[in-house]
């Protein structure tokens, strides 16, 4: 019996003797099954290869970024953030070994773990378990977890503040439960967003764009834009870290705004004309 891993999205499933048959994250339109076809690992498998390792690095005061090295599954960033003797694990990385856990351990550890959306759900399991953490995941993501656990909480509504100045903002959008964190202390208490890629930052990280699926090149509608940029307002942010560790410094709330202004504008043909 084997708790199997997508090699495509990183995603791991309840315990099988056989490996799954399909991947229901990649099978659905935001993803994709590789040309190369359907493949498996294990946590095991990937330890064992000794062909991984986990990076941390420093980013700001109270928060390390998160990869693996080379490259696993999506390849996102996760995130620590410590604050005020609360650690949060933002967002989940697949690869967990007995060096991934000495180095978070001498930061603290890990109290409570946020997901921005599935695909990042990875082996958040695995992670929960380590750390004896509470996972949090909106509810309206719930039939997207493949490995089901007592540590999950399914929260709901708009807002839920996991420790004070800690806020998880559902906006939905890529996902229906599309989730960001405001780390209100963050950068000099002039705060700091967490966003997955329910928001991603573009090459020249000057703007952001906002897609339904970003390998298959999916936009979202003009509306559901023009929804986030109105939730966007309510949120007090300077800074912001996508799921891809790019970075706007400075003046961040301002650039997702004029962000969505584009889009929006892209769409409704306002922007160009060809």
């Amino acid at each position: 019996m084997n708790h199997y891993i997508c090699m495509t999205c990183g995603v791991q499933y309840e315990l099988s003797i056989k490996e799954p048959s399909h991947c229901i994250i990649c099978e659905e339109e935001r993803q994709f099954v590789s040309s190369k076809g359907q493949a498996w690992t294990t946590l095991e498998t990937m330890i064992e290869s000794g062909a991984y390792k986990t990076q941390m690095k420093l980013e700001a005061e109270g928060l390390y970024s998160i990869n693996t090295n080379p490259r696993f599954g999506i390849g996102q960033t996760a995130y620590l953030v410590k604050d005020n003797g609360f650690n949060l694990l933002w967002d989940c990385i697949t690869y967990l070994d007995q060096d991934t856990i000495k180095m978070m351990n001498e930061r603290g550890g890990i109290d409570a773990i946020a997901l921005s959306h599935p695909h990042y759900y990875s082996s958040q399991v695995e992670w929960a378990e380590i750390f004896d953490a509470t996972i949090y995941i909106h509810e309206d993501d719930r039939e997207w977890v493949t490995r089901k656990s007592e540590k999950i909480v399914f929260w709901s509504g708009e807002t839920l503040e996991l420790s004070k100045g800690i806020i998880l903002q559902r906006i939905g959008g890529h996902f229906k439960g599309g989730t960001v964190l405001e780390w209100k202390n963050g950068n000099n208490q002039q705060g700091i967003l967490l966003c997955g890629d329910i928001i991603r930052v573009v090459d020249d990280q000057d703007w952001v764009s906002f897609m339904y699926s970003y390998p298959n090149f999916i936009p979202l509608p003009s509306v559901t834009v023009e929804r986030i940029s109105k939730r966007m307002n309510e949120i007090q942010f300077t800074r912001l870290y996508d799921a891809f560790n790019r970075i706007i410094r400075e003046d961040a709330a301002q650039h997702v705004q004029k962000s969505a202004k584009r889009y929006i504008e892209a769409l409704s043909g306002k922007w160009f004309n060809t």
